[in-house]
C-alpha cells in the first residue's frame, strides 16, 4: 500500500495503526528466518508508536506525514535506547544515549519503528555478506543476495516486512541493492540530508536516503527528512521544495543524458537492453536523448577506492577499546588490549580498508594517493558539470548485473568492488541519484535504471523518475518470486 493511500484508509476510519503494524510484525515473523534482513526487531517499540498514532486520531489531533507507517532503519543509524551495531561484533551491544537527526523526524511525523536492519559491517561491501550477523537473502531468489551495504533495508521493503526503510550510500549502498531488489532507492544531494547519529564510514560520501515501492513514497520520506541541521557541519542550509507537489509537473522536453561510459565493457547484455528500452520510453514521454561522454567516469572506482578507505580509517580509529565497544579480555597491556579489541572486533573486509587507508594517508604516499585521488575526484565532479550544461537528468543502468549467488565474490574482493562501478561517482560528485526497476532478466530478476540530476535537483530526479515508473508499469509485469511483494 501507498504511503497516500494509507495515510486516507487511516484517517477514514478503514484501517489504524495498530492493524497495519501488526500486520507488519506478522510479515516479519513469516519471512525473517530465511530473509535475515534484521538484526533487532522491536514489536513493543512498533506497537507503542502505533497506539500514541490511533489516539491522537481519535483525540482529533493533526496527523503527521507518516502517521502509522511502518519503518525500518539500518543499523548504522543511532536509536536512543535500542542497540546500533552496524552488524558488527566492535558495537554488538552499544546502545546510543541520543537520536539521529533522520530518525527523530520520522519519530516527529508519526512514523513507526519495527526494527534495526542488517548491513555490511561498517558499510563496507556490497552483498551484506559482511555482516557480523550473517548474510541477508534476497526475496526474488534467496540464493541470492540482496546487495549492499544496505541490503536489510532493501530486502524489507521489497518482501513486505515495512513501507519504507532508511539507508546510508556511501558507493551505491542504497541505489546498488535497491536495483537487485526490485524497488526505489533514492541517495540525496550531499548535505541535503542530515548525517547527525549515522556511524561514519567515509564521511565526505556518506549520505542518507529512503527505500520505497514507489518513487511517490521515496519523495514522501525525503520531505519529512530533509532540510537543515545546524549539528551537521555537512548540512546544507537550504530551503526544501515540495517534492509531492512536483511529481506531477511536465517531463516533455527534458533533455536525458545516455552516459556512454555506462554502457561499455562487462555490462551485462539483459540489463544494457532493458536500461536501453527505459531510454526509448522516456524519449516517447516527449523527452530528449542525448548522448554524453564523461571520460574520467571509469576512473570513479579507483578514485573512490583510495578515498573512502581513508575517510574509513581515520572514522574507525575512535574503536580502541577504550571508550566504547569491544574491549578484548586477552590484552596485557594498553597496547595489546587496543590490537586486540580490533582484532576481535573488526571483521575482515572492514580490516582490509583499514588497511588501505592507513598505507595511503602515510608520510610518503600521502601526496602519491590521497592526494592525487582527491585531484581525480574533481575532475570528475567537473565532467558532471559540464554534462549538466547539456542535459537535465543523466541516465545509466544502476548496476552492471542482476544479485549474484552468496559467495560468488567471497574471494575476490575486487570483483565485489565493481558492482558499484556504476553508482560510486554520484558519490564523488555529491549528485542526488535514483533506483528504479525497470525489468527483469530471464531468471526473474529485477534490473534497476540509475537517474543522476545536478546538485539540489532532487525534485526534476523525482519528477522524471515518477513519470517514468508510472508509463513503465514494471510491476504489473513482474514474475512470480518466493518471498518479493
Amino acid at each position: 500500500m501507498a504511503i497516500s493511500a494509507w495515510l486516507t484508509a487511516l484517517k477514514q476510519g478503514d484501517a489504524s495503526a495498530q492493524s497495519q503494524t501488526e500486520a507488519s510484525l506478522a510479515r516479519i515473523a513469516a519471512t525473517e528466518p530465511e530473509l535475515n534482513a534484521f538484526v533487532r526487531v522491536t514489536p513493543e517499540r512498533a506497537l507503542a508508536d502505533a497506539a500514541r498514532v490511533d489516539a491522537d486520531l481519535a483525540a482529533g489531533k493533526p496527523l503527521g506525514p507518516l502517521a502509522g507507517v511502518p519503518v525500518a532503519i539500518k543499523d548504522n543509524l543511532c536509536t536512543k535506547g535500542i542497540t546500533t551495531t552496524c552488524s558488527s561484533r566492535m558495537l554488538e551491544h552499544f546502545v546510543p544515549p541520543y537520536e539521529s537527526t533522520v530518525t527523530q523526524r520520522l519519530w516527529d511525523a508519526g512514523a513507526v519503528l519495527v526494527g534495526k536492519t542488517n548491513l555490511d559491517e561498517f558499510a563496507m561491501g556490497s552483498s551484506t555478506e559482511t555482516s557480523a550477523f550473517g548474510t541477508s537473502r534476497n526475496p526474488w531468489d534467496p540464493s541470492r543476495v540482496p546487495g549492499g551495504s544496505s541490503g536489510g533495508s532493501a530486502a524489507a521493503v521489497a518482501s513486505g516486512q515495512c513501507l519504507v526503510a532508511l539507508g546510508s550510500d556511501t558507493g551505491g549502498s542504497i541505489r546498488q541493492p535497491a536495483s537487485f531488489c526490485g524497488v526505489v532507492g533514492l541517495k540525496p544531494t550531499y548535505g541535503r540530508v542530515s548525517r547527525w547519529g549515522l556511524v561514519a564510514f567515509a564521511s565526505s560520501l556518506d549520505q542518507v536516503g529512503p527505500f520505497s515501492r514507489t518513487v511517490a513514497d521515496s519523495a514522501a520520506v525525503l520531505q519529512v527528512i530533509a532540510g537543515h541541521d545546524p549539528r551537521d557541519a555537512t548540512s546544507l542550509d537550504v530551503p526544501v521544495p515540495n517534492y509531492l507537489a512536483g511529481l506531477e509537473q511536465p517531463i516533455k522536453g527534458l533533455r536525458v543524458g545516455i552516459l556512454k561510459e555506462a554502457f561499455a565493457e562487462g555490462l551485462n547484455p539483459e540489463v544494457k537492453a532493458s536500461v536501453e528500452a527505459a531510454a526509448k520510453l522516456l524519449e516517447g514521454l516527449g523527452c530528449e536523448l542525448v548522448e554524453v561522454s564523461c571520460p574520467q567516469f571509469k576512473a570513479g572506482i579507483a578514485t573512490y577506492y583510495v578515498i573512502a578507505p581513508s575517510e574509513a580509517s581515520a572514522n574507525l580509529a575512535r574503536y580502541d577499546g577504550v571508550k566504547y565497544g569491544h574491549r578484548s579480555d586477552e590484552a596485557e597491556s594498553l597496547s595489546t588490549m587496543t590490537a586486540l579489541s580490533r582484532a576481535e572486533g573488526f571483521g575482515p573486509e572492514v580490516q582490509r580498508r583499514i588497511l588501505i587507508g592507513t598505507y595511503a594517508l602515510s608520510a610518503g604516499y600521502v601526496e602519491a594517493f590521497y592526494k592525487k585521488a582527491q585531484q581525480v575526484r574533481t575532475l570528475i565532479r567537473r565532467e558532471f558539470e559540464r554534462a549538466f550544461d547539456q542535459v537535465d537528468v543523466l541516465l545509466t543502468p544502476t548496476a552492471p548485473s542482476t544479485a549474484f549467488h552468496h559467495g560468488d565474490h567471497a574471494n575476490d574482493p575486487l570483483a565485489m568492488y565493481l558492482a558499484d562501478l556504476l553508482t560510486i561517482p554520484a558519490n564523488l560528485a555529491g549528485l542526488p541519484a535514483i533506483s528504479v526497476p525497470c525489468g527483469f532478466d530471464s531468471q526473474g530478476l529485477p534490473i534497476g535504471l540509475q537517474l543522476m540530476a545536478p546538485v539540489l535537483e532532487e525534485e526534476r530526479l523525482l519528477r522524471v523518475a515518477h513519470q517514468y515508473e508510472r508509463a513503465a508499469q514494471v510491476m504489473e509485469r513482474r514474475p512470480l518470486a518466493p518471498l518479493a511483494v
